[in-house]
């Protein structure tokens, strides 16, 4: 009987260490993420949760090691081209625009994608229906928030980057955003969240980013600061 071939996993991140302002603050880590996975990043505010999402986004690249998507080197900028039209960013910085409403927000993206008929539907998902023409300046923090996530449905891409993605939100928004993971998962979705908040992941990663202290003065920082006449 042959022997079952084992899949690549869709995402590796092979003995990565990174950077931050002369700090290290990911050493030697070592993670396989297969369709349907969840990796969560855990740390409080500066431990560098964000810069490790930019990372894995083609932002910025490790300081050692490398990350392979379908086991190609991100880096490379032909693999680059494919493997960010794989993925879907939701930052701090929720990119609304004031001048259009509630549900022109999401068909402008939609449109840029070359898709259409799925910006009400996760609007609604969202328990944002009602405000489908309502102007986003309207919105509180947790509304906007609501309609980053209900864009990040209608985009519909495989591969979640979510920084601080509970930030805003009341109670039942935490459920529909765990509720919202959960079926992009069934759907062989990856999701990667960084967050110093609680959210219900199941079967996740957990990967823990230690608090990082100021670097160290170096040579360049101390001729700054001399008092030279």
């Amino acid at each position: 009987m042959p022997l079952r071939k084992v899949p690549l996993p869709r995402i590796l991140l092979d003995n990565v260490s990174c950077m931050r302002n002369a700090q290290q603050i990911l050493r030697h880590v070592n993670v396989s993420v297969h369709d349907g996975g969840a990796l969560v990043l855990m740390g409080s505010n500066g431990s560098g949760k964000t810069t490790f999402l930019r990372m894995l986004a083609g932002f910025s690249k490790p300081s050692a090691g490398q990350i392979l998507w379908n086991g190609h080197d991100i880096t490379n900028s032909g693999v680059f081209q494919q493997y960010k039209l794989q993925l879907n960013w939701l930052s701090l910085k929720d990119a609304i625009q004031d001048r259009f409403n509630v549900l022109e927000n999401i068909l402008w993206f939609e449109l840029l994608e070359g898709k259409q008929g799925k910006s009400l539907p996760a609007l609604e998902l969202m328990g944002l229906g009602r405000l489908a023409k309502e102007k986003t300046r309207m919105l509180s923090m947790g509304q906007r928030k609501r309609l980053q996530l209900a864009r990040l449905l209608a985009i519909d891409r495989p591969i979640w980057l979510m920084d601080e993605p509970s930030v805003a939100l009341d109670d039942e928004g935490v459920k529909l955003l765990e509720y919202i993971i959960a079926e992009h998962r069934k759907q062989g979705g990856i999701v990667f969240v960084a967050t110093h908040l609680p959210i219900k992941i199941e079967d996740a990663m957990y990967l823990r980013l230690p608090p990082r202290f100021p670097r160290r003065m170096t040579l360049v920082d101390m001729l700054d600061r001399a008092d030279i006449t």
